[in-house]
């Protein structure tokens, strides 16, 4: 791509009508795709894989599926979202022609920013995902709520402003920091989490009676690693320095466990999981658990849809477990602590069983 098919006259666009285009139709991409539509925003995308491409097209995320790279960032176009792993965000930044306001979403930031020769561009990373990849998986909601990182090096504040905005449209809740804060937050509350989960069920795995019993708490706690791994190659080779670094300070943490477990030290391993739980409970707020044995049949789910309508609950959280041989399972509903009897009434009106 050359600045002679990127470039056009900035100053001349009088249009009413907001244009974007997105490289890299993925799960994020094409999120960004639906929400953007959904404010009004003209979007073209285009991606390497055209089947790709052709999903997000048909499932709303794109108005136009460009032919080229080259085509899609031919303006003039208000917005440009790099929805590409780290990698080939870092490669397209470095030609540096691109003269259009330019944001990536990449789990990395300090090798784009230093990559980048872009001169509106912002480095951003929505931390809102899936389990699952594609954009078959996308929806316009995946960013309500979602805190969206901004990194502020090299950036105009205007432009700052101006991403800011487009976010909050999303729906997300932009946060400022460096890139070096971001990568090192994301490398504790992200990254090794991911490498735990993979660990986890890579050591279950070795274990089959263990899988047998494998019940909630483990498959929460293991939910990401059905990630795609080709994602978090990109990811983890570009986060390398800090990833390293808090893997060796959980081995610390777990060595520490594990010589007070051997020495029959309760009250200092008592402390220990004291302190971790308080921490845990201070990350959300308050709620109410509701409890719903769902029996082996067409239409409980609806019939839960029912309930929440009726009783107009704050909904801070659902799980699903389903039975052992499938079929029917518990689910729970986390609500505000002052919505749970009216949620409870709703759900029995409904004709479901509480657990």
């Amino acid at each position: 791509m050359t600045s002679e098919t990127c470039v056009r006259s900035w100053a001349s666009s009088s249009r009413a009508v907001k244009s974007a285009s997105i490289l890299g139709t993925g799960l994020i991409g094409t999120s960004i795709g639906l929400g953007l539509r959904a404010a009004g925003w003209h979007v073209t995308g285009w991606d390497a894989a055209v089947t790709v491409g052709t999903v997000a097209l048909d499932r709303g995320g794109l108005d136009t599926l460009a032919g080229s790279e080259a085509e899609a960032c031919a303006g003039p176009i208000d917005l440009l979202v790099l929805a590409s792993p780290p990698a080939a965000a870092a490669a397209f930044l470095a030609r540096g022609d691109i003269p259009w306001l330019t944001i990536d979403t990449a789990g990395a930031k300090s090798t784009i920013l230093a990559a980048s020769r872009v001169a509106r561009f912002v480095g951003s990373h929505p931390m809102a995902g899936r389990e699952v990849s594609g954009p078959e998986a996308a929806t316009a909601s995946l960013f309500n709520g979602a805190t969206w990182v901004i990194t502020t090096d090299g950036a105009a504040d205007e432009d700052m402003r101006e991403v800011e905005a487009i976010v909050s449209t999303l729906g997300g809740r932009p946060v400022r920091m460096s890139a070096a804060e971001h990568d090192s937050a994301v490398a504790t509350i992200s990254h090794l989490p991911q490498l735990l989960a993979s660990s986890l069920v890579g050591l279950a795995g070795d274990h089959p009676e263990a899988m047998n019993l494998a019940a909630g708490s483990f498959r929460d706690l293991t939910r990401v690693a059905g990630s795609d791994p080709a994602l978090w190659l990109d990811v983890l080779a570009a986060n390398k320095t800090e990833v390293l670094g808090v893997i060796s300070e959980l081995q610390e943490r777990l060595g520490a466990i594990a010589k007070l477990i051997d020495a029959d030290d309760t009250e200092g391993l008592g402390t220990l999981l004291t302190s971790s739980r308080d921490i845990r409970r201070s990350l959300s707020a308050r709620a109410t658990a509701v409890r719903i044995a769902l029996a082996d049949q067409p239409g409980e789910l609806a019939k839960v849809g029912v309930a929440l309508s009726a009783a107009q609950a704050d909904v801070r959280d659902i799980q699903l477990r389903h039975a052992p041989y499938g079929g029917g399972g518990v689910l729970t509903i986390s609500v505000r602590p002052g919505d749970a009897a009216t949620l409870t009434d709703a759900i029995v009106a409904a004709g479901l069983v509480l657990a």
